[in-house]
């Protein structure tokens, strides 16, 4: 099989060109062109333009033999996730070489790759590298061979250039702009068949795909602080900056939301995303842990790579290191003591709420706005919040897993000698 993997939101030339690179291949080998499309949410975690049905046609109608959808993914997690995924199903379905497109030579882009591979460093790739993602997929096709001791081969064919690089972005924008007629601009750069898809998608109102304003507005105006944080790839800082918004009637409210509290283009679609289809961090950590299980995640990704880095720079900074330094110094390989799985903290009760606890209460952690770590306890009779009293290294830890975007955390109170204490779990 030829493997090709895209959003094709709409397929034009560029994307063509990768079918008819695919069948030149295939007129060799006598093996099928296989698009894997993705359905839902598009790799950069927004809805699509065009359906998924129309972008199927579309691929098909370019020369694809067959389409497979790839869904369930972009709502959830990042690319560095996304990516092993996605090689290790085309790896299992039988994709021998696989097509894309870079406007760098490929030894370049298998160099970079090779340094990330041997420093088993597959996230966080720099943007200030070209084709970054092409990179990860090298790195990530490298690291796979172990587990199923044979690789995809690499077809990298050069970027198609009209004026600059051909973008989906600016093509969906001119159609937007000119009131969804297609410009003749944008006609230039798609196939015939594209132009006549969008053209009955447009006139069905298929076009352009929107988001769930409604149900997203109505959580971000409603959810408390715990629930807000429980959402997949939604920190401390978000929920806060959440809050202090509202009331939100927009995308673009919630988009300034976002912003405010740091998180850029990309990762504010996943948040909203993630917000529009209720992910949660536990829904996130199982799905990482079930990938792991099938040996699919790379090492530096794994959940337990990321509480332990959390560990070792909590550590690290009750000694005076830098927290910069010493995400450096764990990047580099540095470890320390295993992790605390369990953290216990104090709690600032009054003598009336004392009378309401009972042993094995959950109680739900939030991130106040003074920034301090508390919980929420709901008796029988009352809903409870207090601070929570914790070792420096402790607090430090858990908001670092906090900010992590995807490890849950969850507490019971339990009953001690020197009175009521919550109990907090790491992961599951």
């Amino acid at each position: 099989m030829i493997g090709i993997s895209a959003d094709f939101d709409p397929v034009h030339n560029g994307h063509a060109k990768l079918i008819e690179k695919g069948r030149d291949i295939a007129e060799k080998t006598g093996d099928e062109v296989v698009i894997y499309l993705n359905k839902g949410y598009s790799a950069n975690h927004a809805p699509f333009f065009a359906s998924y049905e129309a972008r199927r046609e579309m691929a098909l109608k370019a020369g694809a033999d067959r389409v497979v959808p790839i869904e369930g993914l972009h709502h959830r997690l990042t690319l560095a996730y996304t990516v092993p995924i996605r090689i290790a199903m085309m790896i299992e379905d039988g994709v021998v070489d696989y097509v894309d497109a870079a406007n760098v030579s490929t030894s370049k882009i298998q160099k970079y790759a090779a340094s990330f591979a041997k420093r088993g460093i597959f996230s966080g790739i720099p943007r200030s590298l070209p084709n970054r993602n092409v990179i990860r997929w090298f790195a990530v096709n490298d690291f796979l061979y172990k587990k199923y001791k044979r690789k995809m081969k690499f077809h990298i064919i050069p970027e198609l250039q009209m004026d600059g690089k051909i973008s989906g972005r600016e093509i969906r924008a001119k159609i937007i702009e000119n009131n969804f007629e297609i410009p003749e601009d944008v006609k230039e750069v798609l196939p015939d068949s594209t132009v006549k898809i969008l053209q009955k998608e447009i006139k069905k109102g298929n076009i352009p795909g929107k988001r769930d304003i409604e149900t997203i507005t109505k959580r971000l105006n409603k959810y408390s602080r715990s629930k807000l944080l429980n959402i997949a790839h939604i920190n401390a800082d978000a929920a806060e900056a959440i809050i202090k918004g509202r009331q939100y009637r927009n995308e673009d409210q919630i988009w300034a939301a976002l912003r405010m509290a740091g998180y850029g283009p990309v990762l504010t679609r996943l948040a909203i995303s993630s917000v529009e289809q209720d992910v949660t961090r536990e829904e996130v950590f199982d799905l990482i842990k079930h990938y792991e299980a099938e040996g699919i995640i790379p090492p530096d990704q794994t959940v337990e790579s990321v509480i332990e880095r959390a560990w070792f720079v909590s550590s690290n900074v009750e000694k005076g290191v830098k927290s910069s330094d010493a995400h450096e110094m764990f990047r580099k390989g540095k470890r320390g003591p295993k992790p605390q799985y369990t953290v216990e903290a104090g709690l600032h009760l009054r003598s009336f709420e004392v009378e309401d606890l009972k042993e094995g209460i959950d109680a739900s952690l939030f991130v106040d706005k003074r920034e301090k770590l508390a919980c929420q306890i709901r008796t029988e009779n009352r809903k409870i919040k207090s601070p929570l009293k914790l070792p420096a290294q402790s607090a430090t830890y858990l908001r670092l897993l906090i900010d992590s975007h995807f490890i849950p955390l969850s507490a019971k109170l339990v009953h001690k000698k020197e009175g009521w204490r919550v109990r907090i779990f790491i992961g599951q």
